[in-house]
């Protein structure tokens, strides 16, 4: 039992406090109950088991302790609708405190599998082209609310990668940076932080810190135009952080870690499609200290709820000019793989619609 105690003690390490699993840690460790059941049961969530009493590697006694003390689920998130269309689910997730936030599994035919996950119910950024913007903020996402989206048991099994482009600005989430530790922790999600992307409009003191502390995760930034003026109105948050400064810290992320970092360039007919837009965005990753690390992820503009209603989605030819015309002139650039517009689960769409 000894054993089995340090390697329990090696394969977990201690988690922020606050989190379900650290107080679970703790109040079993109060209750005498030997380290390697908590891998046991940390285990058994991994699976997808969401009742303690479903944890059959745990004694009874064990069970009913944590019954009572945690009531039946650790599980901060309630399923309460899902939605499928070719290769996505996407469910819509009550939390304890009736908050709605919607999470987006994606299957790729090539054998593996994605979850985009909310950080936020709702967001208070604005940007003009985004369902999530316009119904407003609720409130950030709890580091176990977050995590929990990645391990339920819808999945049936854990998925290969993880990306924060769900509902939500993660880097101005301050539980963000707890969920993302327990996430890469080896014992509890253990995940790669090079199977996590980040994505963010350029919130540019935690971007700083993710790239800090986190060099290895994947980062997108969002651009939608390579000006100011116009990026203020599709983007609001330009006004205190301006993307020049957002491709500072990337400059720097790039330079010291030789990583290729991404700039999500959401392509709006008529607004931002031009030749102009295309020549000023060439020049805008051709300035960069490390410009062959910057790769261009062209999105196509999904109609959105609550977005501006003269806002279009480009044509099929306009796309695939736009995407070769980078590439004729030296810029890395592919354009974005999107699932799920038919049910309101693509780039920009999620807005947890049933309860608005």
């Amino acid at each position: 039992m000894k054993q089995k105690k340090n390697i329990g003690a090696k394969l977990l390490p201690n988690l922020p406090p606050g989190s379900i699993l650290s107080e679970i840690r703790k109040f079993m460790e109060v209750e005498n109950v030997p380290l390697f059941r908590f891998v046991q049961l940390v285990t058994s969530l991994q699976r997808g088991t969401e009742k303690f009493q479903d944890v059959k590697e745990l004694p009874e006694n064990v069970r009913q302790l944590l019954v009572s003390r945690f009531g039946e689920t650790p599980l901060p998130l309630n399923p309460v609708l899902v939605q499928s269309a070719e290769q996505v689910e996407k469910v819509l997730f009550e939390t304890q405190t009736k908050a709605y936030v919607e999470t987006v599994h994606s299957r790729y035919r090539a054998g593996w599998s994605s979850v985009c996950i909310s950080s936020q119910a709702g967001c208070n950024l604005g940007c003009a082209f985004c369902a999530t913007g316009a119904t407003g903020f609720t409130c950030n996402l709890s580091a176990d609310e977050i995590c929990a989206q990645v391990v339920h048991s819808l999945w049936q099994k854990l998925p290969d990668s993880i990306s924060f482009m769900g509902m939500g600005e993660a880097l101005a989430n301050p539980h963000f940076f707890e969920a993302l530790n327990v996430l890469t922790s080896d014992g509890y999600g253990s995940f790669s932080p090079r199977r996590v992307t980040v994505s963010t409009v350029g919130f540019a003191p935690n971007l700083h810190r993710l790239t800090t502390e986190y060099p290895q995760v994947n980062v997108t930034l969002s651009v939608h135009s390579p000006f100011a003026e116009q990026r203020m109105e599709l983007i609001p948050l330009e006004h205190r952080f301006s993307l020049k400064e957002n491709l500072s810290i990337l400059n720097q992320h790039t330079i010291k870690t030789h990583r290729k970092v991404y700039l999500a360039y959401l392509l709006i007919s008529g607004v931002n499609d031009s030749i102009i837009h295309l020549k000023a965005l060439e020049k805008l990753v051709k300035s960069q200290k490390r410009p062959e690390l910057f790769h261009v992820n062209v999105i196509a503009y999904n109609n959105a709820v609550g977005a501006k209603s003269d806002y279009k989605a480009p044509t099929e030819k306009n796309i695939i000019e736009f995407v070769s015309e980078l590439r004729v002139r030296g810029i890395s650039a592919t354009r974005r793989q999107q699932f799920g517009a038919s049910i309101d689960a693509a780039c920009g769409q999620l807005y947890a619609k049933n309860f608005l």
